[in-house]
């Protein structure tokens, strides 16, 4: 029985005319609002964040979503939108936060996240799954959860069951950062870390933002503050992730249609706008008048990474999820036991 509704052997080539996207475009769009507008009643219950529950309400319409008249609409969310949204979190960066963040920090996170991305791929090939997977979740686990997963699945070549990964790797990485952000901070006291450190391991470890800025300043504000830089300079290594991780896949694949990677442009993109952010927002002339412009392209950039995650839900059906085994669980749990032992280790050394 076919699973992926979007397999690249069945997909069909869809006239991308407007009216032709509209229809799926607006399905997309209605789950995100939607997502939304349930988040503060589903806050009450869970910590559950508005992508999730886009996610999960996209799956749940998916039988309505398997229309031919929904699928070009789709397909235009899960590419050109998921480009331009992922491409304008570079607002949100400022360099000189990072760079207040010293060397020794930010090679420690590199290194963690560079293991983490590694062992993504070698816990895929220990337990038989594809590359792209572990590729997946190690992209997932070491930047900013279900965004990097998102962008990182651009540069990943299509195969059958992909969306199903995707998927499953965004509920995953949602349900360990909520573990994370109840257990860290314990683990950190424990260890007799200070503010400071306690907020480096929060900000290099929990896969997901809010989770980040909800176990921070929980702790303290001052470790909340710097949860908050550090994970923002895992956001900001997006760029070079991407790059790598679809230069590797292109090398792996033995098939000529499989390797045939583009170049991320949008990756350059956010690069670009975290220095034009940067630098705008460094003067007294240019701060004002570049901070309403920056308001609404990040809000657009919210939005357009909500309505991509409820197209990849609408494309995913509930039994490809349902299929995948224990190894899909093992190497998301393995990769996010490796970022922590890596940073905790780490920054016992640095100490």
């Amino acid at each position: 029985m076919r699973t992926d509704h979007f397999s690249p052997e069945v997909r069909p080539v869809w006239p991308l005319t407007v009216r032709g996207l509209l229809p799926g475009l607006a399905l997309s769009a209605l789950v995100a609002i939607a997502a939304v507008s349930a988040a503060p009643r589903v806050a009450t219950v869970a910590a559950i964040p508005p992508m999730v529950i886009a996610l999960v309400i996209g799956i749940a319409l998916n039988p309505i979503a398997r229309h031919p008249a929904f699928q070009p609409g789709i397909l235009f969310c899960l590419r050109t939108l998921l480009r331009w949204a992922v491409a304008l979190l570079g607002l949100r960066i400022a360099l000189g936060e990072i760079i207040a963040l010293g060397f020794a920090t930010a090679a420690l996170v590199i290194a963690s996240m560079a293991l983490t991305i590694a062992s993504g791929f070698l816990l895929a090939w220990v337990l038989g799954q594809r590359a792209a997977y572990g590729a997946l979740a190690g992209a997932g686990t070491a930047v900013c959860g279900a965004s990097a997963t998102l962008a990182t699945s651009i540069v990943v070549p299509d195969y059958r069951g992909k969306e199903a990964d995707i998927a499953f790797i965004v509920v995953a990485v949602n349900a360990l950062s909520t573990i994370a952000m109840l257990v860290y901070p314990l683990i950190c006291a424990w260890l007799g870390l200070d503010g400071q450190q306690t907020g480096i391991i929060l900000g290099a470890t929990i896969h997901d933002v809010a989770q980040v800025v909800g176990a921070g300043y929980a702790v303290s504000e001052p470790a909340g503050n710097t949860a908050v830089i550090v994970k923002l300079f895992r956001v900001f290594l997006l760029f070079p992730v991407v790059l790598v991780i679809g230069w590797s896949l292109a090398h792996r694949s033995v098939a000529i249609d499989a390797a045939k990677i583009p170049f991320p442009v949008f990756a350059l993109v956010f690069v670009a706008l975290c220095v034009l952010n940067s630098i705008a927002s460094s003067f007294a002339t240019t701060a004002p008048p570049f901070a309403q412009i920056k308001a609404p392209l990040v809000e657009a950039s919210t939005w357009g990474l909500l309505v991509a995650i409820g197209a990849l839900g609408l494309g995913t059906s509930l039994p490809a999820i349902a299929a995948l085994g224990w190894r899909h669980v093992a190497t998301v749990v393995g990769t996010t036991f490796v970022i922590l032992v890596t940073m905790t280790a780490g920054l016992m050394v640095l100490r």
